[in-house]
């Protein structure tokens, strides 16, 4: 089980893929109205575990829990549907539709289904400001990560899975990125996991960090304490960025 005031994690994951080891005994959580960050060089198994997390992946060993519910067995589409939402190091967008099309398209993916009413507090809660008439593969990569955001915020989700979401974006979106994510876990009680080779981001946001290196955790903490853990600087900061 979680620790106590846990709202989402894992404990004791092993994963092995085409026989090669992946994750070993692997535990975190993370509550409500928390931003935790998760970091470790290329490689560490970071991607994998938000593949265990989200429902893509079934571990060999270990547990999956959102609340007091296993989530281990479920599939990726039954976990969304619980409220585990997840978005990509590239922000993929349906370049043909066009903004007020995609909406429409994630608002009514599954029952029930959102309103239009619902798709414009998202558009404006993540400050999409494009025209809705616009393609979504004409925007910028920044308003395609609102875009993709939106799409899950109308949802209302618990959880908030984000891989490298600073991808791409320059100093004054990241700062933008930073107001957003805070507001989504102080105003919205969002469990957020970022994976993040954006130090700075995590600085400012994160309250709590965890390390992977070589598929098993080396530390976790406050982020100025991890960052300067001898076994972060060896693994992470003397390895591959």
């Amino acid at each position: 089980m979680l620790p106590t005031g846990a709202c989402f994690g894992c404990e004791g994951v092993m994963l092995s893929l085409g026989g090669r080891r992946i994750l070993s005994d692997v535990s975190l959580h993370v509550k409500r109205g928390e931003v935790l960050g998760l970091i470790g060089p290329n490689g560490a198994g970071k991607t994998s575990l938000f593949e265990v997390l989200s429902g893509r992946y079934h571990p060999q060993q270990g547990s999956v829990f959102l609340d007091e519910l296993r989530l281990d067995r479920l599939d990726i589409f039954r976990r969304a549907r619980l409220g585990v939402a997840r978005t990509y190091q590239s922000p993929v967008v349906p370049n043909a539709l066009t903004i007020g099309q995609t909406l429409r398209a994630a608002r009514k993916a599954y029952a029930p289904m959102m309103s239009a009413h619902d798709a414009e507090w998202a558009a404006r809660l993540v400050r999409l400001d494009a025209s809705w008439d616009r393609t979504a593969g004409s925007l910028d990569t920044f308003d395609r990560r609102k875009l993709l955001l939106a799409c899950l915020m109308m949802r209302r989700p618990r959880v908030l899975l984000m891989d490298e979401p600073a991808s791409g974006l320059i100093n004054t979106e990241i700062a933008e990125l930073d107001l957003l994510l805070r507001k989504f876990a102080d105003e919205y009680h969002l469990a957020i996991i970022l994976i993040e080779h954006r130090l700075e981001l995590l600085g400012a946001i994160a309250d709590r960090v965890y390390v992977l290196d070589l598929g098993a955790m080396i530390a976790e903490g406050a982020p100025e304490d991890v960052f300067r853990d001898d076994r972060v600087q060896a693994a992470y900061f003397g390895g591959v960025a």
